[in-house]
Parts: C-alpha cells; sequence; structure tokens
C-alpha cells in the first residue's frame, strides 16, 4: 500500500527515523528503551515500548537494509509475531516536494497467539489495517509539522 505525501523526502525520512518524531506520530510506540545513536543503521538492535491494543509490551527492531532517503527494511518481533516491514520513498515527480511512501508488512499465514492461532484470512486484514494506519499517521504528520 502507498500515499502521496505533501512533504520532500527528507522530511518524510525524518519522521520514519527520528524516535522522537516516531513516538508522536506512531499510536502504537510509546518511547524507544534503548535508540542508539545513528538509528536507523542495518544490523542495528532497538526496543521499543509499544501499546498493542491495550496491553503495553516491547518490541524489537533489527533494521535489515537502510538506503537513506529511499528505503528501510526492518525485521520486528513482538511477543510471538514475527514480522518484516519495509518502507520505501520514491519523489513524485522527480524535483517536487511530494513523495511517495510505500509501506509493506510481511508475516507467516498464521500467527501464534497466547491460547490460538490468526488464521491467514485475519492476519492480511490486521496487516492492511495497520499499514492504513500508518501511512495515514505518517502523512497527517508530515503535512501538518514543520
Amino acid at each position: 500500500m502507498s500515499t502521496s505525501i505533501e512533504a520532500d523526502r527528507e522530511r518524510v525520512w525524518r519522521a520514519l527515523t527520528e524516535p522522537s518524531e516516531l513516538v508522536v506520530w506512531d499510536e502504537e510506540r510509546i518511547s524507544p528503551v534503548d535508540a542508539p545513536d545513528g538509528y536507523p543503521f542495518a544490523g542495528q538492535h532497538i526496543r521499543w515500548r509499544v501499546r498493542l491494543g491495550s496491553v503495553p509490551m516491547v518490541m524489537h527492531e533489527r533494521p535489515q537494509v537502510v538506503s537513506r532517503l529511499d528505503r528501510i527494511q526492518s525485521s520486528l518481533t513482538l511477543g510471538t509475531m514475527r514480522l518484516e516491514q519495509t518502507y520505501t520513498l520514491v519523489e513524485e515527480p522527480v524535483g517536487s516536494a511530494r513523495t511517495r511512501l510505500s509501506m509493506k508488512l510481511a508475516t507467516s499465514n498464521e500467527v501464534p497467539v497466547i491460547g490460538a492461532i490468526i488464521d491467514r484470512f485475519s492476519v492480511r486484514r490486521i496487516a492492511s489495517e495497520r499499514i492504513d494506519a500508518t501511512l495515514r499517521s505518517i502523512q497527517s504528520w508530515c503535512e501538518n509539522t514543520p
């Protein structure tokens, strides 16, 4: 899924990579537990305090690919859930102050949760809803915050 944001790639990149901004626009992130200098870089490990619904948890993020202003691909672990998250930024059209931000969230077809398994159709619906909410939040943040 993707959205067009009325902001240049530098602004969108900052929203995706500055821990102080991430915890404002991403309603699920509460705070970084241990944000190392230079976040994000490939091979790094950062822990975030997050809220899954009303349940506080720790999410582990391990950036795999970081290409400044272009792409961030990270492995995320949240309890028993393992996800691959990829953000891609493209200037549209070239030379403009508009950015096309794409987000991909991949997980296995079944996700174990306490006492049950969420099937692939539910996983797909939950992932789609999460991507949509995330893209809307980033868009609103970047377009309304200098």
